[in-house]
């Protein structure tokens, strides 16, 4: 599958948006049911845990990468799955998609933490270390720049915790998608939920010990939708 930059795959969303008339809600839904299912897979496979006995722990960013946790947080917990969401931006800040799917997460009273300091984090680590499974939604291909608190603490404590199993939603918290690199941290993945297709920071061998194994989900845009917007 060939590799896009972080520009073609906002490119695939804006066409699936006003080309298809596909609301920028369902692509949210769409992406993060499809993580909740690599993440129910790994659960039942790899750490062999029935959804009754499994706990999940999603970090939620402030933008669509958060947005896509909120939506993975619903998908377990209809699957009896244990999740707690921590926010490291408050819900209620967020705007338009991913504030449509965080109302829904707080209206269904899935366990919440905010955690929107980096002295915060600590408070709520010992969670994530119980994990079977925790889930990077921090950051996502619209990242650039330095990392700041509370997401530079969450990341460093995620790394240094006890979860076993990482999961990043589309790309690792920290990394920069169209170049690999990470240069003020990242989230070491065990494995990388990426949508549409793989980025091209990918390639670089610096990325390759962050991000895992590297599955790619669609989000319900047809393969010449994807294929118009790489040449764009």
């Amino acid at each position: 599958m060939r590799s896009l930059t972080c520009a073609q795959v906002r490119e695939v969303d804006r066409l699936a948006i006003e080309t298809l008339g596909i609301p920028g809600v369902v692509l949210m839904e769409n992406a993060g049911r499809s993580a909740a299912a690599v993440v129910a897979g790994m659960l039942r496979r790899d750490l062999g845990v029935a959804p009754s006995d499994a706990r999940v722990a999603i970090v939620c960013g402030a933008g669509n990468n958060g947005g896509d946790g909120y939506v993975m947080a619903r998908h377990l917990a209809n699957r009896g799955v244990s999740v707690k969401v921590f926010a490291t931006r408050s819900p209620q800040s967020l705007r338009g998609d991913a504030r449509a799917h965080a109302a829904i997460v707080e209206r269904m009273a899935l366990p919440l933490s905010r955690c929107f300091e980096a002295t915060g984090i600590e408070s709520v680590a010992a969670h994530w270390d119980e994990a079977h499974v925790l889930v990077d939604a921090l950051l996502g291909t619209g990242f650039k720049g330095p990392v700041r608190n509370p997401i530079l603490a969450a990341i460093h404590r995620i790394n240094a915790g006890k979860a076993r199993r990482i999961v990043a939603v589309d790309i690792p918290s920290g990394m920069d998608g169209d170049t690999g690199r990470a240069e003020h941290g990242a989230v070491r993945a065990d494995a990388t939920v990426t949508f549409v297709a793989p980025k091209q920071g990918f390639s670089n061998p610096e990325a390759r010990p962050l991000l895992g194994r590297v599955l790619v989900r669609g989000i319900g845009a047809p393969p010449w939708l994807v294929e118009r917007a790489a040449g764009a």
